[in-house]
């Protein structure tokens, strides 16, 4: 069984509509994929729809926090999406992602790129305008070579020139909302270094006290060292253990199902959820 919980299609960064996500994690070989679309639950009644037979579909999202100054990613499993609470707060920060765009685009200009918003726009489409969209769009202007090479302090990494602050939810906050919606959460990629500052590990400690259900630790941005530490981490403090792509589509090079989650860690992801339940496919043959 290959189980994938970490993806993003065209409702936020990705590139894949959510029933190209859906058919493509098909064709990979997938059993399971998690949509994680940051901060949105838009893609999920396409991706519903899309299924195909053979594979089952995780509703979830992928949460903006912030701690002490560390910007930090949520996961978050099969939660109700309609619960008002967590509802009002993903949609404050979603408001905030057009004003900030904007901001990081002036400070380019000023840095002598330039990329403009209409530029942005038309990158990110119907999807949640962010820092992706923007890195797409220097290497359209041949500033960067890739996406990744512009997540870097000289350009929109945390505390780069062209940063700017969004608005991000408390982590203890974010946990505490999702388990009052019926959901699991999962601490995205927590040392993911080259991104900007990470998370300590008293912190992991405190958020798996106050009812953090997992860490992603098998993820392209964890070297073989990291993953070794933060699996004894996770075994010291009782979190469950996820693996998963992280993918975008062609905006990144990680491929559908690179990395993968135990099927008894799922198991477990799908008993303690409340809000919502696993999809499986009835969206037709997989070509379709």
């Amino acid at each position: 069984m290959r189980i994938d919980l970490h993806t993003h299609s065209t409702a936020s960064d990705g590139t894949d509509t959510p029933a190209e996500l859906v058919r493509n994690a098909a064709a990979a070989g997938l059993d399971v994929v998690a949509l994680t679309d940051h901060d949105t639950t838009r893609g999920h009644a396409e991706a519903r729809a899309a299924v195909p037979e053979g594979l089952t579909l995780v509703t979830g999202a992928e949460l903006s926090c912030r701690l002490d100054g560390v910007s930090m990613h949520m996961l978050a499993y099969l939660f109700d999406p309609d619960e008002p609470e967590l509802l009002r707060e993903r949609e404050l920060v979603r408001d905030d992602r057009v004003p900030r765009a904007q901001a990081m685009i002036a400070k380019l200009r000023e840095l002598g790129v330039p990329v403009t918003w209409e530029q942005v726009a038309r990158i990110a489409g119907d999807g949640s305008v962010g820092r992706p969209h923007i890195a797409t769009a220097l290497v359209e202007l041949g500033v960067v070579p890739t996406v990744s090479d512009a997540f870097t302090r000289e350009w929109l990494a945390d505390g780069g020139r062209a940063h700017v602050d969004k608005h991000e939810t408390d982590p203890f906050e974010a946990v505490r909302l999702v388990k009052a919606a019926g959901g699991v959460t999962v601490l995205a990629h927590p040392a993911a270094a080259k991104r900007g500052r990470t998370v300590s590990e008293s912190a992991i400690a405190d958020l798996s006290a106050a009812g953090l259900d997992g860490i992603e630790v098998d993820h392209m941005d964890h070297d073989a060292a990291t993953r070794d530490r933060l699996r004894g981490l996770a075994k010291e403090l009782g979190l469950l253990v996820t693996g998963s792509s992280d993918y975008h589509g062609s905006r990144k090079t990680c491929r559908l199902g690179e990395y993968t989650t135990d099927p008894e860690i799922y198991g477990e992801i799908t008993r303690r959820a409340a809000g919502a339940f696993p999809v499986p496919g009835t969206g037709g043959p997989l070509g379709a």
